[in-house]
């Protein structure tokens, strides 16, 4: 079973919801190479966002972001996405810079165990698991990002660790309906 909100962007949807949201996306995906679906914070967690069609276009990792403001996820994988569209190779443990103001941002090799609870609508897409996904991970006030030891706990709890299969992650926010 996985994230509740994540579930709710690809199942029970009314079936001409579900036909707005697959053609806004295929139109997207026609347009630019991807689209960047975004689930909004609400009382179950903090908001996630990631891109649908960069493996498809570009034979690239798809990208997802977790904790900020759905908007700014939005423009920041964009950027990336950008990137990719323009040939470059975006892979695990890099770091960019001008995704976010002021910050770089290191990405990240989700584990597949994550893909079904937080890439439902991906998966509808593609029709099948795995695909290759690369978590954009951003750091807190100080620089530090919340893979690393001294990192504070409020900025830990901001983001999943996908690298970590689901099993082994810390329960918190992220893990309430594994």
């Amino acid at each position: 079973m996985g994230h509740p909100r994540a579930q709710a962007s690809w199942r029970g949807r009314r079936r001409g919801d579900a036909d707005r949201v697959d053609l806004k996306i295929s139109e997207d995906i026609s347009r630019f190479g991807w689209h960047v679906l975004r689930v909004s914070e609400d009382d179950i967690g903090p908001g996630f966002a990631y891109t649908i069609g960069l493996a498809h276009s570009f034979g690239a990792p798809e990208l997802a972001m977790f904790g900020l403001d759905v908007h700014v996820m939005h423009r920041a994988l964009n950027v990336l996405g950008q990137e990719t569209a323009n040939g470059i190779t975006l892979g695990d443990g890099q770091e960019h810079t001008g995704v976010l103001e002021d910050c770089a941002v290191i990405l990240s090799s989700a584990d597949q165990g994550w893909y079904r609870t937080f890439l439902g609508t991906a998966i509808g897409f593609y029709r099948r698991p795995p695909l290759p996904v690369l978590q954009v991970c951003w750091p807190d006030s100080t620089r530090a990002f919340h893979r690393e030891d001294d990192v504070g706990n409020h900025h830990r709890q901001s983001q999943p660790q996908l690298w970590v299969p689901p099993s082994e992650h810390r329960r918190g926010v992220w893990t309430v309906e594994l």
